[in-house]
């Protein structure tokens, strides 16, 4: 494998200026400059990232926490900030919380020890004081998709209270009028966010959300499944059920199924966070749609601006309604979509 020094004998200039060049440093010639990488191609050179972090602190790395990796949402988003960090010049390491404020916390601080250049965290909880330090601490961070109060970085998310209102709009015009929440932990923003918007939403048709109708999930399937047939024991089952996340509408899904019930022609489902999958279910699932890629691309802007000197800014986009047909739509409701 080709050294620094065999650059330099290629190029016939000094180990310095191979190293100026390499580390883009203006007082090289454009002569010598073009020597050196004719030579670093030639010889199939590659500079040593490690070696080059110890001189420069910068390692080039990103961390992501995200909140789990086997939702497809955060899937998307993690392939988004790979994506738009290699096009910046950094590699990602990921670690998955799998919605345990323990596990974050564990690869927040493996990341930080690792000697990244800043953290990208999507918060399983509002309590963690290890965030709260780092951010303290200097460290360059930013919130995606979820937040802690109190904590100052930037956040990037999806505003979803207008969609949110469209699918309560939709809902009422299809006549139902008993409708009921699959709520996430109230321990994360989005999750007392999303049954603070259903409840508004529904104050304005007049309708009110019971505590009966609201039932406690850690956005995973399991719950999704686990809350609905709660629903579906009382003595007056809701006529519609909204999941706050994609897999538990998978497992409110699975619920009815079990039951030997029909969506929608027994009760409507519908859920935040569109994913490809709710086109191939019987029936295809009504959702409010992220921008997922575009969250993670500008999180990743927002997190390099911030390593770069420069203000990273908070960023808020709009999500939206994809109407299907698992609330009781006919065909000319249905919008043409794939996502």
């Amino acid at each position: 494998m080709a050294s620094i020094k065999d650059v330099a004998a290629e190029a016939g200039v000094s180990v310095a200026t191979v190293s100026r060049v390499l580390n883009d440093h203006p007082s090289v010639s454009a002569e010598a400059r073009a020597r050196v990488l004719a030579a670093v191609e030639a010889l199939g050179y590659r500079p040593n990232a490690v070696a080059r972090s110890l001189r420069t602190d910068q390692t080039h790395t990103l961390g992501l926490v995200i909140s789990d990796v086997l939702n497809p949402y955060f899937t998307e988003l993690a392939r988004s900030v790979e994506e738009e960090a290699r096009a910046l010049g950094y590699s990602v390491i990921i670690g998955n919380a799998d919605e345990r404020p323990d596990l974050q916390d564990h690869h927040v601080r493996n990341l930080l020890d690792r000697r990244i250049d800043g953290l990208l965290v999507s918060p399983t909880d509002g309590g963690s004081p290890l965030m709260l330090d780092a951010a303290r601490a200097g460290t360059p961070m930013v919130f995606v998709d979820r937040w802690i109060p109190g904590v100052d970085v930037p956040v990037v998310r999806s505003d979803g209270r207008a969609a949110v209102r469209d699918l309560v709009a939709h809902l009422h015009g299809l006549g139902h009028r008993r409708v009921a929440i699959i709520a996430g932990p109230a321990a994360t923003t989005t999750g007392r966010e999303r049954v603070d918007a259903f409840r508004d939403a529904l104050a304005a048709f007049g309708l009110e959300l019971p505590d009966v109708y609201i039932g406690q999930g850690d956005f995973q399937a399991e719950s999704g499944r686990r809350v609905t047939e709660g629903f579906l024991d009382l003595a007056e089952p809701p006529e519609a059920v909204f999941a706050a996340d994609n897999l538990m509408a998978l497992g409110a899904l699975d619920a009815v199924r079990a039951r030997g019930l029909r969506v929608p022609d027994d009760i409507a489902l519908a859920a935040f966070d569109d994913i490809p999958w709710f086109v191939h279910t019987d029936p295809p699932v009504t959702a409010i749609a992220q921008p997922t890629g575009e969250l993670g691309r500008a999180a990743v802007r927002a997190l390099v601006d911030r390593i770069e000197g420069r203000p990273g800014e908070s960023v808020t986009l709009p999500a939206r309604l994809v109407v299907r047909r698992s609330c009781g739509e006919n065909p000319t409701q249905v919008q043409r979509s794939t996502t």
